[in-house]
């Protein structure tokens, strides 16, 4: 449904209640939504009561029961179910059935398009990517698209760990293997965590390799030229590795940035902000210390080098000079809780006005996620495990006709199960990984969606002939359209909900309830062999559908496919 139909209907509210309220059409347009009367056949729209109420503060309704029925609105009435009171808006079948085909899976009009930046993903350079990284990636990935979609203007950030004394074991470690960067650029990721892991075994047995480790990293920290240039090409070539491992999720970013970005030497500035405003003390030792809340927190060592949370918080400053954010989400476990509420809590002493426009949102962790050959710690090995057991199970799949021979298509299809298996999940519970319930054939998982989306796709080629142009509410008068039509409305209020609550399992429920609806009506709405007419009238309304299956995919992160 578009938000015409919507701003329709909020007009005539405001215009029924004259000067008693300040509100317009368009803070009511999400607030609306798509009822489901007992009668099939019917439509309407609805307004709960306790929003009217407690969001726009009308607590006298007369008025409103008031409003002429016209050729939209067909009546108006107040209505009570188990759930709450609402205000019922039945509509003409014909024009909401005209609206929901010509607009229910485009993006919603936004008059006030906010900027949005996000970081996700953010692996460590000397650390494995790990499943809490591929969770932040296809949350963060997910979260992008549907501010995207909903025409806010997204800035979609990876925030690179490159800074910090293990970065002077990973110096020490290159250094002892003997690798030059030729070596390096042929497995970077995987090169620098040996090297960092061979350091650390070094260190176990001499301790002074952990102060050469130090120093390495001073110099870093210094911004000695020789070695920042050599450690800027490990990065891009870190950096390039990791974007073809994103390329198969279907993620891109807008800019990296890294650590090293705000050393001690490029943040003085924020430094002497904290000094001035006495957010920091000096402690015995030399560190300097914050106060927040009932802890205190570390932001300068001993030796003057920054730390972790010292660079988010010029990092943040820096990314609200540059991008003007109505909002910056921080895709990171819940684990990191502490740091988030530290960061918010300096900038707000600060005296910064956007500390509270600062979001950390929190997932669970995965458990019990493995390969055959033992626990994948590289994006690149749980990604050709994906592929490689979505062919594997499609084999020994009984209802098997050709096995899946495309690279390609096994690719996305794997892809496409890891990502709804987590997404499907609400995002703060920590779940049990299992290949069999990601790769099963039947039931709500990746695979579902794709093969509703090809059987939608195939529609159009079995029947030969093309869809109608302008939908005919007559020919189409069934119950199976009037259900699936107001499943198809529903596409818009979902993405907005999905978008306030952060959650994706929200759209991927719907649609998996779309799926179904869409499958019930194939049965009942029949395409090759009926009459010409009426099949082109079906045909356009299962195009809307695969339209409205599609987009939500994309949001989701998937790419959808037209045969499997």
């Amino acid at each position: 449904m578009s938000t015409k139909l919507k701003l329709y209907v909020g007009r005539k509210i405001i215009d029924s209640l004259g000067k008693s309220t300040k509100y317009s059409p368009v803070q009511l347009q999400n607030l609306i939504r798509v009822g489901n009367p007992e009668e099939k056949g019917k439509v309407d729209l609805t307004l709960p009561l306790n929003i009217l109420e407690t969001d726009l503060g009308i607590t006298n309704i007369n008025h409103i029961l008031k409003i002429q029925p016209d050729e939209i609105i067909r009546s108006v009435n107040l209505v009570h179910d188990r759930a709450n009171r609402k205000i019922s808006f039945e509509v003409d079948r014909g024009v909401f059935m005209k609206d929901v085909i010509e607009n229910c899976f485009c993006p919603d009009l936004n008059f006030k398009p906010k900027n949005i930046v996000i970081e996700y993903s953010s692996p460590n350079v000397a650390k494995p990517f790990h499943f809490g990284h591929l969770r932040s990636t296809i949350i963060g990935n997910f979260l992008s698209n549907v501010n995207a979609f909903m025409k806010n203007k997204v800035t979609r950030l990876n925030y690179l760990g490159d800074w910090g004394t293990q970065f002077g074991f990973i110096k020490v470690g290159i250094e002892s293997l003997n690798y030059d960067l030729d070596a390096l650029k042929s497995d970077p990721v995987k090169m620098l965590y040996q090297s960092y892991v061979h350091a650390n075994k070094l260190a176990e047995d001499d301790p002074r390799v952990l102060e050469k480790a130090k120093a390495e990293f001073l110099k870093l920290e210094n911004g000695l030229v020789e070695d920042l240039e050599s450690w800027h090409k490990i990065l891009q070539f870190t950096k390039e590795e990791l974007s073809q491992a994103y390329s198969r999720l279907g993620v891109t970013f807008d800019e990296y940035n890294y650590e090293s970005m705000y050393g001690s030497k490029d943040i003085g500035h924020v430094i002497e902000v904290l000094r001035n405003k006495q957010i920091l003390r000096k402690l015995n030792d030399g560190k300097e210390v914050a106060d927040v809340g009932d802890r205190t927190v570390s932001l300068i060592k001993s030796d003057g080098t920054t730390l972790y949370l010292t660079r988010d918080i010029a990092a943040a400053i820096d990314r609200y000079n540059k991008f003007k954010f109505d909002k910056m989400y921080y895709v990171v476990e819940n684990g990191q809780s502490d740091h988030f509420n530290a960061l918010k809590s300096i900038i707000n002493k600060m005296d910064l006005p956007w500390s509270d426009n600062i979001i950390h949102v929190k997932f669970g962790r995965i458990g019990g996620m493995s390969t055959r050959k033992g626990t994948a710690i590289f994006l690149k090995d749980i990604l050709n495990e994906c592929q490689e057991m979505v062919v594997k199970r499609q084999i020994e799949s009984p209802t098997t006709k050709v096995p899946i021979s495309d690279e390609e298509t096994s690719d996305i299809l794997g892809v496409s199960c890891v990502i709804i298996n987590d997404l499907k999940q609400r995002r703060q519970k920590d779940y049990e990984f299992s290949w069999d319930r990601v790769l099963q054939v039947k039931g709500d998982t990746g695979v579902k969606l794709q093969y509703t989306h090809c059987r939608l796709h195939s529609l159009e080629q079995n029947f030969g002939g093309k869809p109608a142009e302008l939908c005919n509410a007559e020919i189409l008068k069934e119950d199976e359209v009037t259900i699936l039509l107001k499943e198809m409305a529903r596409f818009q209020e979902v993405l907005h909900m999905a978008n306030e609550q952060l959650e994706a399992c929200v759209l991927v429920i719907y649609l998996f309830n779309l799926c179904n609806h869409v499958n019930k009506a194939l049965k009942y709405l029949k395409v090759k062999g009926t009459d010409p007419e009426i099949a082109a009238q079906r045909l356009l309304l299962f195009n809307t559908a695969r339209e409205v299956l599609k987009n939500g995919m994309t949001v989701l992160g998937l790419k959808p496919l037209n045969k499997m």
